[in-house]
Parts: structure tokens; sequence; C-alpha cells
């Protein structure tokens, strides 16, 4: 029998590099029902056996795991190859098994490989049209990603202030540059400048696809100023859309109970294995833990346009609504067709000078808020939409400088609408205290409370900073 230590390592790196490359090409032949009915616990065994008949073999993969996609080197180890075609489920049945098993680690294990790249975040933001408490202090979290200086937060943390100032693990406070940022995502990029020629301490993005209700969460970061403080939690839910997100900009995000408060905005959220699944980035005022991560796959998304343009290019629509289902139709009792309701037009964007048109008549429907009066889109670009995912298709299918070819409802009758898309501009509801709540700090931990960024009165979500 090999060393347990030995096989544990062979089993990780088959499950990880073969599976990836491999398991396309060789589970074609597989069903579903047969990829699903294969038994974890048997190719773990089958595999065990597989080791100790084939020892040769062993020596290779440890010194060199990329020979599991070398076809040449499989071609001249036909039992491995048949092992792998004869065991079609191996590498997706239980991957995830065996990764839970490598990644779990303690929580002072995470701590200690994570908290060294957990920077605290000082922010200024001077607002010149007023003089009484014209200076706001507000503190934040964020992590290095780039061992050359690149730190991920919030944008409602760094994204339009005067002065950003960042303290390292070791106490070393430096300035920071905003590198990039996106208010819609609310992720922004900083950068500081080594001191030393030592890389600096960088996280390991995870996979935030990966992430799976009932594991565990944690957050590092820096609650009222308290630096470097851990908390622990579970992944409540993921896809999680939250109800003030304009329906052309949602994203899913990842629902945790860990506790996370003012200074904790920006900061990693954790899985077993110290990776950064996600940045925090709100919670529901007033509930018993209720908070959310940005997946970090999303941010892994828009971190190449941030570097490079400072902001994500996207269409301008100018127009902001909800779709209207069928029980909202059956209560309104009037007539109206179904689709997607508009209910705001923005200013001198592309669809005011397409004359739509947004609505005037304040209704609650259901528990739900509604501007009705405006145009109902049923088509757009096409495609007919009778559902809320069908608008959510269209929409991510359109991008800069492409039409927009609608067909809407208003006044009874059925319009043409064609516009052609410019790039979205920095709009007023973009910039912090605008659009969303921060939390302001008088001092690194006093909080101070600051009308221009006082709680809304009916709030569903408030950024943590």
């Amino acid at each position: 029998m090999l060393p347990g230590c030995t096989k544990y390592l062979i089993y990780f790196v088959v499950v990880v590099l073969c599976g990836l490359s491999w398991s396309g090409n060789l589970t074609a032949a597989a069903t579903p029902q047969q990829q699903l009915s294969n038994d974890r616990s048997g190719d773990l065994k089958d595999f065990d056996k597989f080791l100790d008949d084939h020892p040769a073999i062993v020596p290779d993969l440890k010194r060199d795991p990329a020979l599991l996609n070398d076809h040449d080197y499989l071609a001249g180890h036909p039992d491995l190859m048949q092992f792998l075609t004869t065991h079609p489920g191996f590498s997706k049945a239980v991957a995830s098994e065996l990764r839970d098993r490598h990644c779990d680690k303690t929580t002072p294990a995470i701590f200690d490989q994570v908290s060294p790249a957990v920077v605290f975040i000082y922010a200024t933001s001077i607002n010149p049209y007023q003089v009484a408490d014209r200076v706001e202090h507000v503190v934040g979290s964020g992590f290095i990603f780039d061992a050359s200086g690149l730190i991920l937060t919030n944008s409602h943390v760094a994204f339009g202030r005067q002065s950003l100032e960042v303290t390292l693990d070791d106490g070393t406070s430096v300035p920071a540059q905003l590198v990039g940022a996106d208010p819609i995502l609310d992720i922004a990029i900083l950068r500081i400048r080594k001191q030393t020629q030592e890389a600096l301490p960088a996280v390991q993005l995870g996979d935030s696809n990966r992430v799976r209700v009932g594991e565990d969460a944690f957050a590092i970061g820096n609650p009222f100023g308290l630096a470097q403080t851990l908390t622990r939690g579970t992944v409540s839910a993921t896809n999680r859309v939250l109800p003030p997100t304009f329906f052309a900009f949602q994203e899913p995000l990842i629902q945790i109970d860990t506790p996370i408060n003012p200074g904790n905005s920006g900061g990693p959220l954790l899985n077993r294995c110290g990776e950064v699944v996600g940045i925090t980035t709100a919670v529901v005022p007033g509930a018993q833990n209720i908070g959310f991560a940005i997946p970090i796959n999303l941010a892994k998304s828009v971190i190449p346009a941030l570097i490079a343009h400072g902001h994500v290019i996207r269409p301008w629509l100018g127009f902001h609504g909800q779709f209207i289902d069928h029980e909202v139709h059956e209560l309104l009792r009037i007539p109206l067709a179904r689709g997607f309701l508009i209910e705001v037009v923005e200013p001198g964007s592309p669809a005011e000078q397409a004359k739509l048109r947004g609505g005037g008549l304040e209704l609650n429907i259901a528990g739900r808020d509604f501007l009705i009066g405006g145009d109902i889109i049923t088509s757009l670009n096409g495609t007919r939409l009778t559902s809320a995912n069908k608008v959510v298709e269209a929409l991510r299918a359109v991008e800069v400088g492409s039409s927009l070819c609608m067909t809407v409802f208003r006044e009874g009758k059925y319009v043409s609408v064609n516009y052609t898309l410019p790039e979205r501009p920095l709009l007023p509801g973009d910039l912090p205290g605008q659009g969303a709540a921060v939390a302001p700090l008088a001092g690194r931990g006093l909080k101070r409370t600051s009308p221009c960024c006082a709680a809304p009165a009916n709030p569903v979500m408030q950024p943590r900073n």
C-alpha cells in the first residue's frame, strides 16, 4: 500500500487537473444517469487500488502533474487512460468532496493566512457646497489581491473621495490611489506603492460558483475601526438579488449570517480554504446578521476593465422599471399589456431623447411599489418579454453601439421605439451619499451621524463601510 499522504496528494492532483481537462472529453459517452449513479466512496476505493497496482506512475505525477494533460504520456500509460475512461463520474462526483477535505483549515489558520493581506482604508470627502460638517471621514476594509500593490474594496468606500489612506497589517500607513471603480457593482480597485523590495502579501481568489448554502463563511475587516477583526458565520443563500437594484443591473449576491458592521465593507469573505469568495458589501439594517457579499467571480470579470479604463464600459439604457407579472396584472384589473413597465426615464438619456415615458402615479400592490402610467415594453430586439428572466437576458445581450428596438404599449396602442446605445456616463446617483448611505466615522472607531449619510426612511439594504 502507498503511504496515505502520497495517495491523498495524487487524489487531489488527479481530481483538479485531470478532472478539469479530461472530464469533458472522457465523459462524453456517459449518460447523466450513469454519472449520477457513480458512488463516491467506490470511486475512491477504485483509485486507491489503481495506485497500489501501478506504483510506477506515482513519482511521475508528483513530479509533473501536467502529465495528466499530456496525450503522449497517457498514450504510453493505457491503464491510466482506461481508468479515467471507465470512471467518467470520478472527477465531477468526487472533486467537491476531496476539495472539502483538503480545505478544512482551522479558523486560526485561516486568519494567519489571510489577515496580512487585509488593509484598513481611511477616506476623506469634502463637500464644497456646505460649511458645517463639510468634511466627512469614513473607514472601510480591503484586501491586497496582487503583490504589486493592487487592492480590492467597495466603491462606496473609495469612490468620490478626496483622499485615501491605507494601513497595512504591520501598522504602516501609506497613501492610496483610486485605479478604477464601478458604483453599480460596488467594486473598486486601489493601488499602493511598495515600501520595500519584498512582495506584498496577497490573498488567493477562489471560485464563488462553488459556494454552497450551509458552508462556513469568514470575514476579516475593521468594524468600527477595530482593525483585523475576524467573524464567522454561514452562507445563508446564494444568487440573492436585492429589491433596490435597478433591473438592468441586477447581479446575484451571497447572503451570509457572518456578522459585518460599519468598517467591514470591502473586506474579504472567505471559505474553509482561506480563499476569497466574496467582498462584504451590505446588511439589512435592524435585522439579526443578514449580510451580503459580492461574489468574487463577478469582481474578477470587471478587474481588467477597471485597471485598463478606470470604469466598466456598459451601454446607457436610460430607463428603469420592473416586470409586470401575471399576479400584478390581475390585481391591477386595468387594460395593461404584460411586459416591462418603465417607471423612470433618466434626464438627458437616449431613452428621453427617444420619447420613452416614465410613470407618474405611485401605487403599492401586494407590498410592491410601482410608478404606473409609463410605457410598457412588450418586445426588445425581437425577444418577447414574457418573464423577468426574459427581460434580464434581453438587457444583458445589448452593448455599446448596438441598437435597441422595442415595441411598447402606450395609451392603448402599440408603438415602435428605436435608438442606438451610447456608453453609460457617470450619473449623480453613482456618487457616495446619493444612491447609497454610508456610515461615517469622526475618528477611527467613533461613529458620527451626518444628515447626508443618514439611513433612508424605509431602508431595505444599507452598505456597510
